[in-house]
């Protein structure tokens, strides 16, 4: 499983409820079409984090690197539904940050290779 990450702000005036049902139209719709294999988003408790990373968490799950890049291909094709949904998430954000881990150890891990 490949996880991408991201942290973000919401901008000024713009309700933290509306983002997460903005959030969830937008992934819900990605998911129900199998683009992706789920998500979660978290928000940063009690200021718990480091100061670089936004109060929002969002994880989105695919099941390989084809699957994600099936995605950003659709989105980044900014045709209907998905351009508005996408829209709608990314008007409501600010200072963006991004990663892309893996479930570790996964299938692809040979034993044996390790080095000492």
């Amino acid at each position: 499983m490949d996880i991408y990450h991201i942290w973000c702000d919401l901008k000024d005036g713009v309700g933290d409820l509306e983002f997460a049902a903005s959030l969830d139209r937008y992934l819900g719709d990605l998911e129900k079409r199998g683009q992706i294999g789920g998500w979660r988003m978290t928000r940063r408790k009690l200021g718990l984090a480091p100061a670089d990373l936004g109060e929002f968490h969002v994880m989105i799950e695919c099941e390989d690197l084809a699957q994600l890049d099936r995605a950003f291909g659709e989105v980044a094709a900014r045709a209907e539904p998905v351009e508005s949904l996408h829209f709608g998430v990314n008007a409501m954000i600010r200072n963006a940050r991004f990663a892309l881990y893996r479930d570790f150890p996964d299938p692809v891990r040979q034993t044996g290779a390790e080095k000492f």
